[in-house]
């Protein structure tokens, strides 16, 4: 009989090793589990999470945007003026928290907030001379970050990334995905 390995306090595992132990214990625990699935997923949730962080953290909070203020006025930025619902769908956020966001963001002069002429119910965000200012320094600063987490990875795997998570965003709709936006 072999001895067997003693099981390791979870409290002292990074994230790679704590996420192998998961695998390993839901194996134990779940017969049938897709262990290459929960992998990829697992990952991808921790990286995407891992990156926007830090873009938040080294680059949003010190203009003093969140990462979502920040895509709401970069969306504003690169389309011109949107109505609120377009605008909410292209910066992957749902209408409350967009709506919300707005307000705070137009008390600060980064973006007007008006009625559609032809529909007062409807509301069209533009970026003020300010907020396209602003947007311009911040986005070169993100950017900057962008490149260094790019760098990591050589052309062919960058390309084989985004390839890849392409492919997951364009299979969304066909595995009727719920999104925030909707």
């Amino acid at each position: 009989m072999m001895p067997q390995k003693p099981e390791p306090d979870v409290t002292d595992l990074d994230f790679q090793s704590f996420a192998e132990y998961a695998h390993g214990r839901t194996s134990e625990l779940v017969d049938d589990a897709d262990l290459e699935a929960a992998s990829l997923v697992l990952t991808l949730h921790r990286a995407a999470g891992t990156v926007v962080y830090d873009l938040e953290s080294t680059v949003h909070r010190p203009a003093g945007w969140s990462w979502s203020g920040f895509r709401l006025l970069y969306v504003l930025w690169v389309s011109g003026p949107l109505e609120a619902r377009h605008a909410a769908r292209l910066s992957g956020m749902s209408r409350q928290s967009t709506s919300t966001l707005s307000k705070t963001l137009e008390r600060h002069g980064l973006l007007t907030r008006a009625p559609r002429p032809d529909d007062g119910r409807l509301i069209t965000y533009a970026l003020t001379a300010e907020g396209e200012q602003r947007v311009r320094e911040v986005y070169r600063a993100h950017n900057d970050r962008e490149r260094l987490w790019a760098r990591l990875l050589t052309p062919e795997e960058r390309a084989a990334v985004v390839s890849a998570l392409g492919k997951l965003l364009a299979a969304a709709d066909d595995l009727e995905v719920r999104r925030r936006a909707d």
